[in-house]
């Protein structure tokens, strides 16, 4: 049986541009691509901490060093640009195929510049309110 695991993730982007104007995708700084181990037109999905929106679209490569994370087409109807989001690509595996597989979970400073990057998720401090 085949079940959906993480693949990757940046964490806490910030959105550089959104352009309504521009056929579908996210276009995505290369070194964050490989960063989070994304592939040019895989599937990810977009999740905006700043207003809930959740989207899918598709990864294509911007300007290497740039820290673009720049949304494209209809989906910059709700995802803005300054926006925090999270960028997550999934893939369906056997069991004993993710046993052996650690996602690449990547973070980022205030630039989209790669800070640190670990092989499993990280539950962070509880947020008191």
């Amino acid at each position: 049986m085949l079940r959906h695991f993480l693949l990757g993730k940046i964490h806490r982007c910030v959105v550089t541009r959104a352009d309504l104007d521009y056929m579908g995708s996210i276009t995505i700084d290369p070194l964050l691509i490989a960063a989070a181990g994304f592939l040019e037109n895989e599937k990810i999905d977009i999740y905006d901490i700043t207003n809930g929106s959740r989207i899918s679209t598709y990864v294509i490569p911007g300007e290497p060093g740039s820290g673009e994370v720049g949304i494209n087409g209809a989906a910059a109807h709700h995802v803005r640009a300054g926006d925090l989001v999270i960028l997550a690509a999934y893939g369906w595996m056997t069991e004993e195929e993710a046993a052996g597989r650690r996602p690449q979970v990547v973070f980022v400073d205030e630039r989209n510049r790669v800070r640190r990057t670990l092989d499993r998720e990280q539950n962070p401090a509880p947020c008191l309110v």
